[in-house]
């Protein structure tokens, strides 16, 4: 079985845009869109949202990645944790299924074929949401309520279901919850709740549905979770987590991995450079050579052989210099893989 190259979703602005102004333009394309209005029809969110989101994609496309994730530029806990705070004011923990909406799957929708005949291929999207759990520890803290984490779990349901394009030029190919911080926290869930909150969360049909871990310790408690296909975490930057779980334990449990084979962890390889007396570094000096992402992969794959459905980076490249440098690495990683 082949191994399809995606990444994991954030991303660099474009030279020259403001951030506070991205942040301004999101959040007015998401009123629109909740009021009924066409976002495009404002020329400030049409230029510094719409297009910013189109040309992003774009770029990303050119790396030769096989499924892409939506470049998520405003704050990944935001996305969610907005609604959920209008929802909360309203006393409940489940936001308006009109309101689980993501700005960029409109635009991209919106811009499918152009951009479909422009690379001659259908456009398999990524979508990556942070979690019931990683929510409920931003929104409310370690201690478990069940009913409030049901609540959680039905809204992550609802964005991942409005998230589901399915046309000639455009397929939601992946949808992925995030999890970043299970198994490295001091969350009281019993494995049985965990596992109750995110079979809830992907309860959806249609999509390939990942998880994304940083830490592999608590991996075997994900093994049962029913809804779940591929079980995602990093291995560039935490080698160790490959030994967490083998190809046999998989494939007992009927679950596919996701191993992430390049470094995204941008700031430590800063100052793993800086003490080297590189002050600094260009692009080319802050990625890892093919030989070094090569082995990674050639190692993960021989390991898990037909198991391992996806490779990419580990993370996100949000925090990254440039889209030069994150376009750069994407398309290293690529090579990598499609050249084994």
């Amino acid at each position: 079985m082949d191994t399809y190259v995606d990444d994991i979703g954030s991303f660099p602005l474009p030279m020259g845009l403001k951030r506070d102004d991205y942040v301004r333009a999101y959040e007015a394309a998401r009123e629109a869109l909740l009021k009924g209005d066409d976002p495009y029809a404002d020329d400030f969110i049409a230029k510094t949202f719409c297009s910013t989101v189109v040309d992003s994609f774009r770029r990303k496309l050119s790396s030769g990645l096989d499924v892409i994730n939506f470049p998520q530029h405003f704050s990944g806990l935001r996305q969610v944790g907005d609604v959920i705070h209008q929802a909360m004011a309203n006393g409940s923990f489940v936001v308006d299924e009109k309101t689980a909406v993501l700005p960029e799957i409109y635009v991209l929708n919106k811009e499918a074929k152009l951009l479909s005949e422009e690379f001659g291929k259908k456009i398999l999207l990524r979508i990556c949401l942070f979690g019931p759990i990683e929510q409920y520890l931003n929104e409310i803290g370690t201690t478990a309520y069940p009913d409030v984490l049901e609540g959680f779990a039905e809204t992550i349901n609802r964005f991942a279901k409005n998230s589901i394009l399915n046309s000639k030029y455009i397929e939601t190919r992946v949808i992925s919850i995030d999890e970043p911080s299970l198994g490295h926290s001091p969350f009281t869930g019993s494995p049985e709740l965990i596992r109750e909150t995110l079979e809830k969360a992907y309860d959806f049909q249609g999509p390939i549905r990942q998880i994304h871990l940083h830490f592999a310790s608590g991996i075997h408690d994900l093994l049962t979770v029913k809804g779940l296909d591929v079980l995602s975490f990093e291995y560039a930057a935490s080698p160790k987590n490959i030994d967490a779980v083998s190809k046999n334990v998989l494939k007992d449990a009927n679950k596919q991995i996701r191993v992430g084979i390049a470094r995204t962890d941008v700031d430590a390889i800063w100052a793993e450079l800086y003490e080297r007396g590189i002050t600094q570094p260009t692009a080319e000096q802050i990625i890892e050579s093919i030989d070094v992402i090569k082995k990674r992969y050639r190692f993960a794959k021989e390991k898990y052989g037909e198991q391992m459905t996806f490779t990419g980076p580990d993370c996100g490249l949000g925090s990254w210099p440039s889209q030069d440098a994150a376009v750069s690495l994407l398309k290293r990683v690529v090579e990598v893989v499609k050249t084994q």
